[in-house]
């Protein structure tokens, strides 16, 4: 079965850090480049991060450049985005997302709340 399961969100105050884990099962997963979204209420779904299958290569939005890191242990099976400097507008549902040509999947995404 295929599963990408999230976690690490949570409460923190401005200016902390978190990171999220993304965890991958049922797939070959070192095949996969992997995103990571989120979406705020009201808003549309934004790229916040991208690293590709081996890990060479990682983007990110203008909105958290030099502020996130993305990165994965492919022995794990798991992608990591370390979110430091948080700002109350980070807040959002975080989601991962791997690719591999036409095989797309999704987890169901950890909720990120950044407040004093």
């Amino acid at each position: 079965q295929v599963q990408l399961v999230e976690s690490g969100g949570g409460l923190v105050q401005p200016g902390g850090s978190l990171r999220l884990s993304c965890a991958a099962s049922g797939f070959t997963f070192i095949n996969y480049a992997v995103r990571w979204y989120r979406q705020a209420p009201g808003e549309e779904r934004e790229l916040v991060a991208s690293i590709t299958a081996a890990g060479g290569t990682t983007n990110f939005s203008d909105s958290v450049k030099g502020r996130f890191t993305i990165s994965r242990d492919n022995a794990k099976n798991t992608v990591y985005l370390q979110m430091n400097s948080l700002k109350p507008e980070d807040t959002a549902v975080y989601r991962c997302n791997a690719r591999w040509g036409r095989r797309d999947y999704w987890g169901q995404g950890t909720q990120v709340t950044v407040s004093s």
